[in-house]
């Protein structure tokens, strides 16, 4: 369970950098969704935080359970948008994650994930 435990917190980290880094430098396609939304423009930069935010979280021990409940809301929300907006298929790395997220929860975060005692 350690390895599983281990590559879902990788591949969070890994989605979570990338949607964050192109939110905050500006990526036409990042910066698209939150348009066909119609959100305003400062939401993508939040968002982008968030991310960056939750990505670093996962790998502190007092706030790893947290920042992974905080991604998969973030991955709740770009399921939403795949369902909405089609192609369908291209919200499946978010429904990886969203599940990436919830096995990081279930195992109670890097505390117990690691195979320490809490």
């Amino acid at each position: 369970m350690r390895v599983a435990f281990w590559a879902a917190m990788g591949i969070t980290t890994l989605v979570m950098v990338a949607g964050g880094v192109a939110k905050l430098t500006g990526h036409p396609l990042a910066h698209s969704v939150f348009a066909d939304l119609g959100t305003p423009g400062w939401v993508v930069y939040a968002v982008g935080v968030c991310e960056l935010a939750g990505a670093a979280g996962l790998w502190l021990r007092q706030t790893s359970v947290w920042a992974a409940l905080g991604i998969a809301g973030i991955m709740l929300g770009a399921i939403y948008y795949h369902l909405s907006f089609p192609p369908l298929p291209a919200g499946l790395p978010a429904l990886v994650v969203l599940l990436s997220a919830i096995f990081i929860v279930n195992r109670g975060g890097v505390r117990r994930g690691s195979g320490e005692t809490a």
